[in-house]
């Protein structure tokens, strides 16, 4: 992989206020712990040799999601003109986890960043011919200012992280 996308995509986060932590996957679970405020939430990885803590909930109920702090889940890919993750969805309900929480974290591999929308574009067509069309893409923390001032946290998480796994 090049390392233009992963160095657009850095310079895409911090644009955004999005603070990216890069790290092996023997090193998952240290660069992951300064990012989790208890109680949290997440859905399993799909990355050989890497997984949550046991403190991390990974089969959230309803009362869990309410009361979570953080959530963590898998970004199917990042598009690194822009910041975005893509946060496919499925049966481990990795829309609720990225959304509920007050802070998410979107954990990418470096091969999985893309460069731009029109790649990002196919890459969902392929999903949606693969039967995994549903996805969400998410730019940074949730905002609006359609009434006035800035409110962040308007209808998502105030506050994004992304670990990025150097070596998958």
């Amino acid at each position: 992989m090049s390392v233009e996308p992963i160095a657009t995509f850095e310079t895409s986060l911090d644009e955004i206020g999005v603070e990216l932590v890069r790290a092996p996957a023997a090193e998952f679970e240290s660069a992951l712990a300064p990012l989790l405020d208890a109680p949290a939430v997440g859905t399993p990885l799909p990355f050989a040799g890497v997984s949550l803590p046991d403190a991390v909930e990974t089969d959230p109920t309803v009362a869990d999601l309410e009361a979570a702090r953080t959530g963590v889940t898998a970004a199917g890919y990042g598009i690194a003109d822009y910041g975005s993750v893509v946060i496919q969805g499925g049966p481990a309900g990795e829309e609720p986890v990225s959304l509920y929480a007050d802070e998410h974290v979107a954990v990418v591999a470096a091969s999985d960043v893309l460069p731009d929308m029109d790649a990002t574009f196919d890459r969902l067509a392929e999903d949606a011919r693969e039967g995994t069309g549903q996805a969400v893409i998410a730019t940074g923390p949730s905002a609006t200012a359609d009434m006035g001032a800035l409110v962040k946290g308007a209808h998502g998480p105030i506050e994004v992280a992304v670990v990025l796994l150097e070596d998958r």
